[in-house]
């Protein structure tokens, strides 16, 4: 049985769906460090990491070299051995400049005291997910949310862990490769996590386009009855959580709700894989597998780098560009993040970096909407793009509410079978974020309300 969800796209042409020919067949290739890491302390959601080293230390590799700055935030690491020549900003893919720790490489990778195996069966659950949290663990396929606070909501909720190899995103193939050069770390971090949530089921959703990984993943999980491997239609975003959930077990993810919601905890390959890592080797998160790509690369390739890596350094491991490039993404062509220089780190959720050129990046001017309605059908959401577009533009944030716009997922979906081209994800995306700020200015007016009235109650006392 093949599973899906309805709604959603097929984007690349049939004789290379998803546009990954030009990587799926090219074995991960392990880059040497580079001379500097740079390392924003910012690399996921939640409050920013905060630094605990300073200019002329010396750290070694595996060190901690910012602790986390709250419970929904994740330290960093020394991702090399070396100095640190600067505690300073820089320029991060977010397009503004973040605090980073920057580390000039001795050479030498040598290993800090912390960095050593773990024995996970005799640790308690709370010793577990600590070891998670100080290993600055955050989802790597692009939400880099903390996922100490993910596994800690998940306990007592949760009965089905599943692992999002569906890697729908068109072009990206690191979470491809891995599952076939590493799938035992996969398939032990999926085993380690079903222990520590106690679920009754651990599920590896993969799409067929990567039939050649589910031999191996099938014989390496047929000694545990909890875990099971289910082939997954081709489509985009089949990867999206509540599609892949809905997909997987039938359950729906409730409106402004979260997966644990429905019994569910989702984990990208490269997450649990690190999870295994980090118990079998004691190794924080310190590099990524990154899906270089893309019509102006000379030689694309899947690429480990040491995350703090200047992007550039591995478009010259690719034999540089071939062409000038009119967009370069950080990420992948339907959610990723426009990028204007290739001077920015690899981060800890950078699983692509793309670099196009001529057609592979048509522009409209001044598209018109035709009311063709191929934005509705492919929403996987079931929402209105249509709709959604226009009042965003007209500025009526509580019809975008009604409408449902705080529950699009950005998939990009509409604005690919747009015919008009409209740039539909780009209105979306600013008009949650007014959303989100009228909401915010109107709990503080709230609050500051009652603040004052009780201030006015004591003074009348």
């Amino acid at each position: 049985m093949v599973y899906t969800f309805r709604g959603g796209i097929h984007p690349g042409p049939h004789s290379d769906p998803g546009f990954k020919a030009a990587t799926n067949t090219k074995p991960i290739e392990v880059m040497p460090a580079p001379e500097q890491v740079i390392l924003p302390v910012s690399m996921h959601i939640g409050a920013p990491a905060k630094p605990i080293v300073a200019k002329g230390d010396i750290v070694d590799m595996g060190q901690m070299i910012a602790e986390a700055g709250g419970f929904v935030s994740a330290p960093v690491h020394a991702t090399v051995s070396g100095k640190v020549i600067a505690v300073e900003p820089r320029l991060h893919p977010n397009g503004s400049k973040v605090m980073s720790i920057v580390i000039e490489n001795d050479g030498e990778d040598r290993l800090h005291e912390s960095v050593h195996p773990y024995d996970f069966a005799s640790m308690t659950n709370d010793e577990r997910i600590n070891l998670i949290w100080t290993a600055g663990m955050v989802g790597h396929g692009g939400a880099t949310f903390p996922t100490h606070v993910k596994i800690k909501g998940a306990i007592g909720t949760v009965d089905t862990v599943i692992v999002n190899a569906a890697e729908c995103e068109p072009y990206i193939t690191s979470d491809h490769r891995l599952l076939l050069e590493r799938p035992e770390e996969v398939v032990g971090g999926l085993k380690m996590l079903c222990d520590i949530i106690g679920a009754k089921q651990g599920i590896i959703g993969i799409e067929l386009n990567k039939e050649n990984a589910f031999a191996k993943l099938e014989e390496l999980i047929k000694d545990d009855d909890r875990l099971k491997l289910y082939p997954l239609k081709c489509k985009y975003p089949q990867g999206a959580e509540k599609q892949l959930i809905n997909a997987c077990t039938g359950r729906e993810v409730p409106s402004g709700k979260l997966p644990a919601d429905a019994g569910c905890a989702v984990f990208n390959v490269d997450t649990t894989g690190a999870i295994y890592r980090r118990f079998t080797t004691g190794m924080p998160v310190v590099r990524r597998v990154v899906t270089v790509s893309g019509s102006a690369v000379a030689d694309p390739k899947n690429l480990e780098a040491r995350i703090g890596t200047p992007i550039v350094k591995l478009i010259d491991a690719c034999g540089g560009l071939k062409e000038a490039p009119n967009k370069l993404l950080m990420g992948g062509p339907m959610m990723g993040n426009a990028q204007f220089s290739l001077d920015i780190p690899v981060m800890k959720g950078t699983n692509a970096f793309l670099c196009f050129s001529g057609e592979e990046d048509k522009r409209v001017e001044d598209p018109k909407c035709i009311r063709c309605g191929k934005c509705i059908a492919a929403c996987p959401m079931h929402l209105l793009p249509m709709y959604m577009n226009v009042y965003g533009k007209l500025g009526d944030l509580d019809e975008c509410v009604k409408v449902g716009m705080m529950d699009c997922i950005e998939c990009g979906s509409c604005a690919y079978v747009c015919p008009a081209r409209i740039p539909l994800v780009a209105q979306f995306r600013l008009s949650k974020g007014q959303i989100t700020a009228k909401r915010m200015a109107a709990k503080a007016a709230a609050e500051a309300k009652a603040k004052a009235e009780a201030a006015a109650a004591e003074a009348k006392k």
